[in-house]
């Protein structure tokens, strides 16, 4: 959810889920624990589930911020994933904190519709967070032998079936491994989350594609895309161009190396 909020002001209340909000614009206010906390322009609040809070906006400017509710369980499902000898939910005892990683995060959770890859991604990538705030340092997993070959199985396969929404759970039975688990390894052995992969995956088969005579709503629809503006922002956000002016400047090099006779 990404809201402005000006005179308006939130009674106390709360949520069964953890809370990741982030303050966008302005200063946000808010009591909890017993203490009035305030969070500026990239701080984050973090509260944890059926603790009760309130929130306004600490100026006349208001604030704008984003947030997210993820279910606890989901994350204690990441966290024995990421930390197997963290027995309990991660514990944040300063609920403003400044994180850029997370807040990198959650700054891009609603650039798009929300694919199943992505969200389990995400749900891993907040679990991390949590768990390196709660303790100031990451809580490390101890070294663990990947499973090569059901990353292999799981990368070819997304390989294989870009064009398409591929769900969590055919990865798990494909693999043999929990969604997190497999997020886990798949990072370590890929540098990147399943779903990553397979946007990447996408955005290969557009440049390649680009110039053959196909339309880049086709294009985008044929990639998997949702449309061509979903196409177009991720293009530019993987190489720095948009689809038409990545083509544009191909062309002019072949031309240059290859003039006509």
């Amino acid at each position: 959810m990404r809201a402005r909020l000006y005179r308006e002001a939130y009674a106390r209340h709360r949520h069964d889920t953890y809370t990741v909000c982030m303050t966008e614009q302005g200063v946000q206010a808010f009591e909890y624990r017993g203490t009035v906390h305030h969070s500026l322009p990239g701080q984050l609040v973090i509260l944890h589930p059926d603790e009760a809070h309130d929130g306004r906006a600490a100026t006349a400017q208001g604030f704008v911020y984003r947030t997210i509710y993820v279910d606890p369980s989901r994350v204690f499902d990441a966290v024995r994933a990421i930390a197997p000898s963290h027995g309990s939910l991660p514990f944040i005892a300063n609920p403003v904190v400044t994180d850029q990683t997370l807040a990198h995060v959650l700054s891009h959770a609603f650039d798009d519709t929300m694919q199943p890859l992505q969200a389990d991604a995400l749900i891993h990538a907040v679990a991390t967070g949590l768990l390196r705030v709660s303790s100031g340092e990451m809580a490390t997993a101890p070294t663990r032998t990947l499973d090569l070959v059901a990353l292999r199985q799981t990368s070819d396969f997304l390989s294989q079936h870009f064009r398409r929404v591929v769900r969590s759970v055919e990865l798990e039975e494909l693999c043999g491994l929990s969604r997190f688990e497999l997020c886990t390894q798949f990072k370590r052995r890929f540098g990147t989350s399943p779903y990553r992969y397979l946007l990447m995956r996408r955005l290969e088969h557009v440049r390649e594609q680009l110039g053959h005579g196909v339309s880049l709503a086709d294009l985008a629809v044929e990639a998997g895309f949702a449309d061509q503006a979903h196409m177009t922002r991720q293009f530019k956000a993987a190489f720095g161009l948009t689809p038409n002016r990545f083509a544009a400047l191909r062309s002019a090099v072949v031309n240059k190396v290859d003039p006509p006779h």
